[in-house]
């Protein structure tokens, strides 16, 4: 009997960026909204600063995301040509260095050694960059990736709120939006740690706590300076 188990490291990479742009989305733009709304402002401001901070926040999460993990990837990068370097000048050592690497980690000395040398003969640098560097081909940097996932998802997420403010105006306008918000974001985070295997109670109760901070600090200001105006 075949047994498959799976495992759901592969999705590291995507969901990362796809969980923190529609968090972010959610958050900074139902708080946006809520602050705008709370200094009493008309609803078209309100709706304009909406807007505004979609298309801003989309692009600097799709901008923020593709330069960080291009920063991740020159590295990675570097490591691999540095590593494909030190095989050509010392393969000898690289291979002492992989056998100890799995002699540390409980393999009989020996055996360690075959491993190491059967493991470079085949393909040496991934060898060295799985064990030795870290690098694994689903969790290596993807910039391109990283910077739509993330801006997709931060326009899908800032559009619920968004929307919420569009169809309830007036007075019930701050807690319809923060209620609505709330639940989005916490389906949002049963849904990543569902995704990642976690466990949806904890997954939906910190993006909610956090959201709930966010907006409830931005609503202060908001009244603030409504107030003081």
């Amino acid at each position: 009997m075949s047994h498959h188990e799976a495992h759901r490291a592969h999705r590291i990479g995507w969901l990362r960026a796809a969980v923190l742009g529609a968090n972010d989305g959610i958050v900074s733009t139902a708080s946006l909204i809520i602050g705008v709304a709370s200094a009493g402002v008309s609803q078209e401001s309100i709706l304009i600063a909406g807007v505004a901070g979609l298309v801003a926040g989309a692009m600097s999460m799709a901008a923020g995301e593709y330069v960080s993990v291009s920063s991740q990837a020159d590295t990675e990068k570097a490591d691999l040509e540095l590593e494909m370097q030190s095989l050509e000048d010392n393969y000898e050592v690289e291979v002492d260095e992989l056998a100890e690497i799995y002699a540390n980690r409980g393999v009989e000395p020996g055996l360690a050694r075959t491993v190491a040398e059967q493991l470079m003969d085949h393909d040496a640098l991934g060898a060295h960059a799985r064990d030795e560097i870290g690098i694994v081909d689903h969790a290596s940097a993807r910039p391109v990736q990283a910077g739509i996932y993330s801006a997709a998802t931060f326009t899908v997420g800032a559009a619920l709120p968004l929307v919420v403010a569009w169809l309830v105006p007036g007075s019930r306008q701050i807690i319809v939006i923060a209620v609505s918000s709330l639940a989005f974001l916490a389906f949002l985070g049963a849904l990543a740690a569902r995704a990642g295997g976690a466990n949806l109670l904890i997954g939906a109760a910190r993006v909610t706590f956090w959201g709930a901070l966010a907006m409830t600090l931005t609503a202060g200001v908001g009244r603030f300076f409504g107030v003081v105006a």
